[in-house]
């Protein structure tokens, strides 16, 4: 394929091969769009030091219950965070340890 697209370097070629497909570079993007948001990095730095509810959650950010819901909402349908249900309680954390990693590397990146 890398020849018929007239690539001439070798290199070039080995990166087109290795090259994801397009859909899953969307996938990509839309996940590092969601971190472009100062209210969702605000809440996945809370969740980020504990599991905490929805309650909780506004009002360490003084926002409404609604505005966080909704911004929990993008962040679980991007699978960054997870919840669990104690009674009427939802509790939310980190989907996984990759989530941390990707702050805690962020963060040491604008510290520097």
């Amino acid at each position: 394929m890398a020849d018929y697209l007239g690539l001439t370097n070798e290199s070039a070629s080995k990166i087109l091969e290795s090259m994801p497909k397009d859909e899953t570079l969307y996938d990509l993007a839309e996940v590092y769009n969601v971190f472009g948001d100062t209210t969702r990095i605000r809440i996945l730095y809370a969740l980020l030091q504990s599991e905490i509810c929805v309650n909780d959650i506004s009002v360490l950010l003084g926002m409404s219950q609604t505005a966080v819901s909704h911004q929990l909402r993008v962040l679980k349908n991007n699978k960054l965070v997870k919840f669990r249900k104690e009674g009427k309680v939802v509790y939310y954390s980190l989907s996984d340890d990759h989530i941390k990693s990707i702050i805690e590397i962020g963060m040491e990146h604008v510290e520097e």
